[in-house]
């Protein structure tokens, strides 16, 4: 077995970059992957975050390194960090070979990109949007490459980037050697496989934090709307050194930070949105402990180099019970004691039952902290200050002010809790944030679970008598389903949405995930605010919250299933 770098007969100027760079031995997914990818065979790593996967396709990419005409070596990843944290990486592992690297991705000008790939390029990194323009403008030519990677395989997936991945990979060389990078490996992700690689050898690095006996796993019962609420109380009590709160959408994670700020708790959002250095900043501000909490996406995560993480909260569970592991790795490391905390609504307790069969681990469900726990809390923290400060004796001049109060007649009891009143006199600015019940015979609108089967053993999803499909419209038993009547409502029944009408149906095989995706990536929304789902023959209809109604419609040209484009309008 591999035991240092200099066993894997890598070129002289990349073992001397890697050994000033304070690198040794080789990661096992780099053990595994370099001597795979060094004999031009399709290859297919698997492996959790923070286990080197860049150096592992990076090096054998730069070992066969040549000066040609055009780019000879392509990096897909899914966010211009991701692509600029790779770019950096290959810069450095190449700086002895003076090799050309290109980080191409989209909120920049055209112009500069565009010069350096009519100067020459050896290798470019980008994102598929941004290389997809560049390739229709005829300015990337990709008829040499040798090696495409597709790094952050599942991430690109999840973003709504396969179809662009596809189209990119069909315009490299049949002959290319096609290499793959995904955490998870969900079913669409091996189909690409099947599809684009050529007999593809795989490294599967396994989970090491599956049973990891530092972290503690809980998770909180709480309605959607509580959830800020509910994370604002759990800041109260926790001993929290530094936190790490994953939520969904770049939007979500400006929107919670935010929230927290004005709750008093040091908060910033981390996510693709942030340059390089504005990153570094916002990171060297939390390891200096001048944040408490960051606020990331999963994506923007990925790559973060902090070991001292006490506390990681999700704050929506991931789709993917693999990503949930991936994620409460962020704490409990380095031999430390970390604890995970989920705050799930009803509807998502079907993704915690997965999470333990993947882990093999019960979660512990608890209960939130009380107002009067939190008041007794609060009284604690302030009489354990007291007792700090006793201790140490530091307050001459302090004692000077209580003898003068003394001296006018005051009593030194009353003296003492005055002073306790005016110390607490800060928590009339927190009031305790109020939180509803859960109650067990929840009847809310369920969670889109198609094709499992309800409590009268037909499926979700399935076309009903009426010959309409009934997404989420469970309602009490006596009660008509709203899509059962003749005449379908257009309008929608929830207070605060808006129904809009979609010009696909069923005729055209949209499915319910088709419009959640795409609404939700390209304008920008959580997933979960998107309400009920109606799918006809020939049109659907979607609701939507009013406040996002403008930003839906304005992005109506961008939505797709498959290569096929779909509207979304105001219904009639």
């Amino acid at each position: 077995m591999t035991t240092d770098f200099s066993s894997l007969n890598l070129r002289d100027e990349i073992t001397q970059a890697i050994t000033e760079l304070g690198y040794s031995e080789p990661t096992p997914i780099q053990a595994g992957m370099i001597p795979l990818m060094l004999t031009g065979v399709d290859v297919i790593g698997q492996a959790q975050t923070g286990t080197g996967k860049t150096a592992a396709f990076a090096l054998p990419i730069l070992h066969n390194f040549e000066r040609q005409k055009n780019p000879q070596a392509l990096v897909l990843a899914p966010t211009r960090e991701l692509a600029l944290q790779v770019a950096d990486s290959m810069i450095e592992y190449g700086k002895h070979l003076n090799v050309r690297v290109l980080a191409v991705y989209g909120g920049q000008p055209y112009s500069p990109q565009i010069n350096s790939l009519k100067r020459g390029v050896d290798i470019v990194v980008g994102t598929p949007g941004r290389l997809n323009d560049l390739l229709e403008r005829g300015v990337l030519v990709l008829n040499e490459i040798k090696t495409v990677v597709l790094d952050e395989a599942d991430e690109m997936l999840n973003m709504g980037f396969i179809e662009e991945v596809e189209k990119i990979l069909a315009t490299t060389p049949p002959e290319r050697q096609t290499c793959l990078f995904s955490a998870t490996m969900p079913a669409r992700i091996r189909t690409l496989a099947n599809r684009f690689m050529r007999d593809p050898q795989s490294v599967t690095v396994k989970r090491s934090t599956l049973t990891t006996p530092h972290i503690e796993q809980r998770y909180y019962l709480v309605h959607d709307s509580d959830k800020i609420n509910a994370l604002t109380r759990l800041f109260e009590i926790e001993p929290i050194h530094s936190a790490l709160i994953f939520a969904r959408t770049r939007a979500e994670t400006g929107q919670l930070a935010n929230e927290l700020v004005i709750r008093g708790i040091p908060a910033e959002a981390i996510h693709g949105d942030l340059d390089q250095n504005a990153r570094e900043r916002v990171l060297g501000r939390f390891r200096a402990n001048q944040l408490k909490v960051l606020v990331a996406t999963d994506v923007a995560a990925r790559g973060l180099d902090i070991d001292d993480i006490s506390h990681v909260f999700n704050f929506h569970l991931p789709d993917d019970a693999e990503v949930y592991v991936h994620r409460i790795g962020r704490t409990g490391r380095a031999g430390k004691e970390g604890i995970a905390i989920s705050l799930i609504s009803p509807r998502e307790k079907r993704r915690m039952r997965e999470v333990e069969a993947l882990t093999k681990q019960p979660v512990a469900k608890m209960e939130l902290p009380t107002a009067s726990e939190i008041v007794r809390h609060r009284e604690a923290q302030v009489v354990e200050n007291l007792k700090i400060w006793l201790g140490r004796g530091r307050y001459k001049r302090e004692l000077e002010m209580v003898q003068e109060l003394i001296d006018g007649g005051h009593d030194v009891m009353n003296i003492a809790a005055a002073a306790i009143k005016i110390a607490r006199a800060d928590e009339k600015q927190r009031p305790i944030a109020e939180v509803s019940d859960v109650k067990a015979d929840f009847t809310r609108k369920p969670e889109r679970e198609f094709g499992r089967r309800d409590s009268k053993g037909g499926k979700r999803g399935e076309t009903s008598s009426t010959g309409k499909r009934e997404f989420g419209a469970g309602t009490s038993k006596g009660n008509k389903r709203e899509f059962g009547d003749k005449k379908p409502r257009r309008d929608s029944h929830e207070e605060g949405m808006v129904r809009l009408k979609i010009n696909k149906g069923k005729a055209h095989n949209i499915r319910p995930n088709d419009i959640v995706g795409q609404i939700a990536f390209h304008a920008n929304i959580p997933g979960y605010t998107i309400g009920k789902i109606r799918i006809e023959e020939k049109v659907s209809f979607v609701d939507i919250p009013a406040d996002a109604v403008d930003q839906v419609l304005k992005h109506s040209g961008n939505y797709k299933i498959g290569k096929e484009k779909f509207a979304v309008v105001k219904s009639e």
